[in-house]
């Protein structure tokens, strides 16, 4: 569903209670006796209020609110109120358990009642129809067949689709439990649930997420939950106008608001389009097993009877290459030979035969598709009679 949002109140649609409760204290926004704040480089003054870490400890969730004082591109002032929060985090204290759409209603009234708390009042109707600036779609892919995150990501870190996807740089972290598609508005992540709730208690810098602090008992839970793993994926839209774009290209033209955003067929389809954009990249080749040259030329041949022997040859070299370095080394390789090289082999491998292995892609796209809700105690209870019955 839906993990990190960001909603983007103009003036107007919300009133400080307690200007203190901020940092700077919103008192010098408006209020001349309490001394104007100079402009910063941008012609911006911004006061923050954040969660504590030791309110994240004790359980405390809250959003992260920046007020912004700035000139618009009218020439004229305006104050508006971003509030960035994890939704799960702020129902569940966690975000593994996952929410639908009938929680929507339950989401807004807790919202409202902390913000009122943090000092900050705002009628429901902005808050339901609040504009979005940002906005984290996820889904949690829970692996119960002695498989690990590792397996799948793996396997994505060999594809190149940089180009397609108009991303400009790749992360890898944490030993490669953590694999990173960036661009300057969005992001597309995947990583190993339990091993960055592992990597928080280490540091906070170290994981993927914000606030972890607050779930860090979760990992706890999960590691005894064997053979219980987790792999997360998360498609960051960090624009309203990607957003937008997104919207457009999955067929759900709204306008992205809280209430339009918050919404199972919308985070299903944007989570489907860019797992059918990366499979895009995925070569064929890559398709069939290879657990030694032996095992992979047998199943190539079986399923390729009419090629010939030197192609067959050359896709064994291949194969191996490319299990081992990934394409984006081996065009790094190849490059002094031209571009041309690359797409010529790709050409030749989409005539190859469909092989019977199990592709990287069917259990991410089947529970994308199924978009059942992960909860936790329904995962316990699940094992527990499984221990019972075996």
């Amino acid at each position: 569903m839906i993990d990190t949002i960001v909603l983007t109140l103009k003036t107007g649609m919300y009133t400080i209670l307690e200007p203190d409760k901020f940092s700077p204290s919103t008192r010098g926004l408006t209020d001349a006796t309490a001394g104007y704040y100079r402009l910063g480089g941008r012609s911006n003054i911004t006061c923050k209020q954040n969660p504590t870490p030791d309110e994240l400890k004790r359980g405390i969730y809250k959003p992260r609110l920046t007020v912004t004082k700035r000139i618009n591109r009218e020439g004229n002032f305006e104050t508006p109120l971003k509030i960035e929060f994890s939704i799960p985090k702020l129902i569940y204290g966690n975000n593994f358990d996952e929410l639908t759409d009938a929680d929507f209603p339950a989401v807004t009234q807790k919202l409202k009642i902390i913000l009122k708390n943090m000092g900050v009042y705002l009628f429901e109707k902005y808050l339901i129809n609040a504009p979005v600036s940002a906005v984290h779609y996820s889904k949690n892919i829970v692996l119960t067949d002695y498989t690990t995150p590792y397996t799948y990501i793996e396997q994505l870190t060999k594809l190149n689709i940089n180009k397609r996807l108009d991303t400009n740089r790749t992360d890898f972290r944490n030993e490669g439990h953590s694999f990173k598609y960036r661009a300057n508005s969005f992001e597309i992540v995947f990583y190993d649930k339990i091993k960055d709730l592992q990597q928080a208690k280490i540091s906070e810098k170290r994981a993927e997420e914000k606030d972890n602090a607050l779930q860090l008992d979760l990992f706890d839970i999960l590691i005894r939950q064997k053979p219980l793993e987790v792999l997360r994926v998360e498609i960051r839209l960090n624009k309203r106008q990607k957003i937008n774009q997104i919207l457009k290209l999955i067929g759900k033209e709204v306008e992205p608001t809280f209430v339009n955003l918050f919404n199972q067929d919308t985070a299903k389809r944007v989570l489907l389009h860019y797992i059918n954009e990366i499979e895009e990249a995925y070569p064929p080749l890559l398709t069939y097993q290879y657990d030694s040259p032996k095992k992979f030329f047998t199943g190539f041949l079986t399923a390729n009877p009419k090629l010939k022997l030197t192609p067959a040859l050359k896709m064994l070299g291949l194969r191996a290459l490319l299990d081992e370095i990934g394409i984006r080394e081996f065009r790094e390789m190849t490059k002094r030979y031209g571009n041309s090289i690359w797409y010529s082999l790709n050409k030749e491998m989409k005539k190859l035969g469909k092989t019977d292995e199990i592709s990287v892609f069917s259990l991410l796209r089947k529970q994308i598709t199924e978009f059942v809700p992960v909860k936790l105690l329904a995962i316990q209870n699940k094992m527990l009679n499984n221990v019972k019955y075996n």
